[in-house]
């Protein structure tokens, strides 16, 4: 997914998806604090973002409290189409 794009990946379905991680500060667990992670990701399955997920339940120190999420496609399919052609104005 690194090497292509960003409009190769608009193009091949991904959406941005932006998540609102919420999580314990690890010195003050009464504490809450956020994080905004956005990246282009394929709905519904979510591969992205449950690897971050992941790496930060294995690798960071703060607990998540909660993760919530929207997802939109920047480019829908009525909005886009391929037209094969050239209009040459003089």
């Amino acid at each position: 997914m690194r090497d292509a794009s960003e409009m190769e990946l608009i193009l091949n379905g991904y959406g941005l998806t932006t998540a609102q991680i919420l999580y314990r500060m690890p010195d003050h667990p009464h504490l809450l604090q956020t994080y905004i992670w956005q990246e282009y990701d394929l709905a519904p399955r979510f591969p992205a973002l449950f690897r971050f997920v992941e790496f930060w339940r294995e690798k960071l120190e703060g607990p998540l409290h909660s993760v919530s999420y929207t997802h939109r496609k920047l480019i829908a399919p009525n909005e886009w189409r391929s037209v094969n052609g050239e209009l040459v104005l003089h």
